[in-house]
This record gives C-alpha cells, sequence and structure tokens, in this order.
C-alpha cells in the first residue's frame, strides 16, 4: 500500500448513466429519468431530482413521485461504451488516465499542473476540452489521492496539498460508499470520517475486517493503492495520399502492395498482427468508399495486400450505371487509400534464421496452408497447443493455422523429476521394478506451487489414444496389481496384458499420480491414479487404473 498519496485530479460527469442513456439511446437527459437496476433507482436527472426522486428508491414510488416519468434499465456495457470517447478526450491533454468506472477517470496531478501552469488551469483545461469535444458537462477536483479527490470533484474543488485529511474529517461516514459499514457506524455513535479516521486500526481491522480496514485507511486521506493508469491505444493505421488519382487497376495493385507492406510494419513493430482489414478510400470528388474484409487467421503482408488489390479491383471496375449488376464505378480516381486494423492479435513472431531471414520455405508453407483454409475452412489446418491440464489429453488443444497459439488452461510447463539429468527429457521416467522406489520416484519431486496437482512429470506422451485401451496389471505371484484409497499399491507390477494380447514383462515403473476430480459433484466426479512402465521389448507406455480398472491411455516414444 501507498504511504504517500499522491496528487490526483479526478474528472467527474454527473448522472452518468443518464448521460450514457442519451448518448447512446437518445432518451432526452432533461426530461425526468431514472436508471433503475434491481428495481431501484441508481440514477437520476436533475428534473426527476426536482420531482423528490432519490436514489435508492423503488420504481413504484419514483413513479409515484413523478407520473410522467421515464424509466430506463441499467446497462454497464453502454455506460462503458459511451464513457470511452470522454477518456480519450483526456487523454488528448494529458498522459495517464486511470478509469475509476463509467463516469469517472483520474489522473496524476503534477505532470498537467506543471505543463498547463498550475493545477486550477489543468483541471480547466481538462473540463474545457472534454465540453468541446464530446459535448459533456463535467467537474473536476484535486486532493491527495483518489479517494478525496472524487470527493473534491463533486464540489469542483482544489484541496491544498496536505489538507486532504482535514477536508475528509466533516464528511458523513456514508460518503465511504459502503452502506452497511456506515449503517454500522451510524449505530456505534460514529458519523464522520473523521471520529472513523480517529480509531485505532487494530481495532477496525479486528471488528470490521479488511475491507473495514481499507475503508479506514481512505477515512484518514490513506488511498490504498497508486493509479494504474491505462496506455493510449497505438495508431496503427497507415494512409497515403496521391497527387495522381488513381483510376487504374494495375497502379492500385502496385500501390495496395507498398501500404500492405507498411501496415505490416508497424504491426510488427508492436507485436500484433492483424485479423480484420478495414480498406478504405476517398475519391477526387469527394466521394468515400469503405469495405472491412475479415479472415479467421492471421493476415501476412501478402494477404493483406491481396486483399486490398481485390476490393480496388472491385471498386474500379464497378458497373457503368446503365443496368450492370456490380456496384457503379466511382466517378473519379482515387486520391487517398486507407488500411485499418480493426482486428489485431499478439503475434509472438518468427525465429530468425542462421543469417538473419526466416526463410523462404516457411513462407510457401504458410501461404500453401492459408490457401487450404481459403478452401476448405479455417478448420481444414490445425495444429497442437500445449497448456495445463493433469491428463495427455487435457493438456493439448488444436488451433487453425494462424490463429493465436495461447494455452486453454493456465500454468506453466512442469519441472523435471528430481536426478533427471539434462537431455533425459525424451524418455519415461521409470526406474527397475522394486515397488516403493518407483513410488518415491513420482512423487519426490521439489516443486513449491504445482499448478495442477497430480499431473504426470515430463516427458509428455507421444501418442495419445482417443479411446484408452483396457488392460490387465499383475504381480510376480499372478494375482491382480490393486491400488488402495490411501495410494498403496499391492505388490510390484510385473506383467501387463493390453486387450486380448500376449503378457509383457515390465521391467520399470513409477507413480501413482493421483487425481481427484470434481469430487464435489457426485455425478461428475472421478478418482484415479496414473503409472508410468517400460516394458521388456522398449515400450513405455502410461497406465490409469480407475475403480479397480487398469487400462492404456498413452504410448511413449
Amino acid at each position: 500500500m501507498s504511504g504517500v498519496p499522491q496528487r490526483t485530479l479526478l474528472l467527474w460527469c454527473p448522472d452518468w448513466p443518464v448521460l450514457a442513456a442519451e448518448i447512446v439511446d437518445g432518451v432526452p437527459a432533461t426530461d425526468p429519468v431514472v436508471v433503475l437496476h434491481a428495481n431501484r433507482v441508481i440514477a437520476c436527472s436533475e428534473r426527476a431530482r426536482a420531482e423528490g426522486i432519490r436514489r435508492g428508491l423503488r420504481r413504484r414510488e419514483a413513479q409515484g413521485r413523478c407520473p410522467h416519468l421515464t424509466v430506463v434499465d441499467h446497462d454497464p456495457g453502454r455506460d462503458v461504451r459511451a464513457f470511452e470517447p470522454v477518456v480519450a478526450a483526456v487523454e488528448e491533454v494529458v498522459a495517464g488516465v486511470e478509469v475509476i468506472r463509467p463516469g469517472a477517470c483520474a489522473t496524476a496531478a503534477r505532470g498537467p499542473s506543471r505543463y498547463l501552469g498550475g493545477e486550477e488551469a489543468a483541471a480547466e483545461r481538462i473540463v474545457e476540452h472534454v465540453a468541446q469535444s464530446c459535448a459533456v458537462e463535467s467537474q473536476a477536483g484535486i486532493a491527495d489521492g483518489v479517494f478525496a479527490a472524487g470527493l473534491a470533484a463533486r464540489e469542483g474543488r482544489i484541496v491544498a496539498p496536505g489538507g486532504t485529511r482535514e477536508f475528509l474529517a466533516a464528511r458523513p461516514v456514508e460518503a465511504l460508499g459502503r452502506p452497511a459499514l456506515a449503517d454500522l457506524l451510524r449505530r456505534l455513535g460514529v458519523r464522520t470520517l473523521g471520529e472513523f479516521a480517529a480509531l485505532p486500526a487494530g481495532d477496525v481491522l479486528a471488528r470490521f475486517g479488511f475491507d473495514g480496514a481499507l475503508a479506514h485507511r481512505l477515512a484518514g486521506g490513506r488511498d490504498d493503492r497508486p493509479l494504474a493508469v491505462r496506455q493510449p491505444p497505438a495508431d496503427l493505421t497507415v494512409t497515403a495520399d496521391y497527387d495522381e488519382p488513381v483510376d487504374r487497376v494495375d497502379a492500385a495493385a502496385f500501390a495496395a502492395r507498398m501500404l500492405a507492406e507498411r501496415l505490416h510494419e508497424r504491426l510488427a513493430g508492436y507485436g500484433l498482427a492483424c485479423t480484420r482489414l478495414g480498406i478504405e478510400a476517398v475519391t477526387a470528388h469527394g466521394q468515400e468508399l469503405h469495405r472491412v474484409w475479415r479472415h479467421d487467421g492471421l493476415l501476412t503482408a501478402a494477404a493483406i495486400a491481396d486483399r486490398v488489390r481485390w476490393q480496388l479491383d472491385g471498386w474500379l471496375s464497378g458497373s457503368n450505371g446503365r443496368g450492370g449488376t456490380r456496384p457503379a464505378r466511382p466517378t473519379a480516381g482515387i486520391v487517398r487509400l486507407r488500411l485499418v486494423p480493426d482486428g489485431v492479435l499478439a503475434q509472438a513472431g518468427l525465429q530468425p534464421g542462421l543469417w538473419g531471414e526466416t526463410g523462404e520455405e516457411r513462407e510457401r508453407a504458410h501461404r500453401a496452408l492459408s490457401r487450404v483454409q481459403g478452401i476448405l475452412g479455417p478448420e481444414a489446418v490445425v495444429t497442437a497447443v500445449l497448456g495445463g491440464g493433469r491428463s495427455p489429453a487435457d493438456q493439448v488443444r488444436l488451433v487453425p493455422w494462424g490463429d493465436e497459439r495461447a494455452p486453454a488452461r493456465p500454468g506453466p510447463p512442469p519441472l523435471p523429476p528430481v536426478g533427471a539429468a539434462p537431455g533425459a527429457a525424451s524418455a519415461p521416467v521409470v526406474v527397475p521394478a522394486g515397488g516403493g522406489a518407483g513410488r518415491r520416484a513420482g512423487r519426490g519431486r521439489a516443486v513449491a506451487e504445482p499448478p495442477w496437482p497430480g499431473r504426470i512429470p515430463p516427458p509428455s506422451p507421444a501418442v495419445v489414444l482417443p479411446t484408452p485401451l483396457p488392460a490387465d496389471v499383475r504381480d510376480a505371484a499372478g494375482e491382480p496389481v490393486v491400488v488402495s484409497a490411501r495410494l498403496a499399491v499391492s505388490a510390484a507390477p510385473a506383467r501387463l496384458t493390453v486387450g486380448d494380447g500376449r503378457p509383457a514383462e515390465i521391467t520399470g515403473w513409477a507413480g501413482p499420480w493421483p487425481v481427484d476430480e470434481r469430487w464435489w459433484a457426485p455425478a461428475e466426479a472421478r478418482r484415479r491414479a496414473r503409472f508410468q512402465v517400460s516394458l521388456a521389448d522398449g515400450a513405455a507406455l502410461l497406465l490409469a487404473v480407475e475403480g479397480g480398472m487398469w487400462m492404456v491411455e498413452a504410448i511413449y516414444d
């Protein structure tokens, strides 16, 4: 937690849910309007407050006080979408803005005040710019910390440095925004933030818990954390202006390739790749053309150039307007071409070759696979991605070629077993048959916080069977090997029979690795233990036992 609160400038837009409804849905905010959530008023317009409506009223009571009331349902997504232009307008004046909630955002006051000539000048500049850019009325407040700056913004006030504690002392406990805590404090005789801040911190923590201790810090003018500012989005758009209008397809194709390479280089500089491309063109007569191309994979420079060329060909070779079925051709050549990456994904990049290049073979393979996807669909070419999981089948996810290769489950790759030599990851982790030694080899890894308890150690199997094969495991005396509920193996595995095949001698084994999944849902619960075994013929298998039944899950190479 931060010890010294940072001077914070907070911009607050009153009645934001009502303004968002006006911006997005066209509901007049000058009329009596209320926004309801769970049948209670969470925001109301100025006209509605003049009719006696307040936050917290039930719908029926609010309509009883104002029969001609306009009721709007709460939509958090609408509030966020409408507030994004306001945040973008603030970022045009200052850098490093944190969105507190829809309708309120904050930034460090030091930089804007030094650049714009003082804190008051900075606050006025931001409020004026938001009003001009977004036609939204707002108020700004400056104080030590986000919480105090939020209260100061409601009054349009600038609290002097070091005076935040005195500014908060006279505020009622309801200013904390915790109704249950405020009600309890009122019943205990604590009515202001100053009285609450005067209580010993240890007693507050013991009586009200962690949330109460956090509120106690806020009441004393101490924030719980510094500002978590967001980074303004990078401008990835590329534009080309032409002195001579482009009206031939061959000239348009050349322009498309040059612009596509610029866009691809800009995206690569940010570690991004394009999945949805917007193509915009302006003709010499002012006609604006726009089209969006989408691809389920990642668009390379050649793919971007092809789509831009196709689109320009379609525009410049359109119908002449005399009964043709194709769209009408522009009346003049193109003087401006703009490429907008509407959808981007993180791209890890290609591994350089020996002399720095990526290799033409890889580029040709990528074009070939992309062409197959274009003919048969994106799911026709898939690659495997390893992620978290306990069984080998859970750790593999198939993703279409070109899509982001992100694991479906969290979790770093497993650590090698204790005692494994470097380069020994290509053989199963087994030890000579001998019972307890095999169990220790599998369970003796020094992992502080294993991401998937019960996960088998590396290496991963070469073949994961889609349907496990039934098996029979017996000891040297010919008795079935049984694993108890306490993971005690009845005897060392000696022979393995898979299906109707011949028995094979087990020369080494490791395990068990227990897995107890979804124990809270009896209908879906499953409990099993896994073993790694090596056979006399050199084969290595991954076995699992569940409900006394043995099966082969995977095969090692």
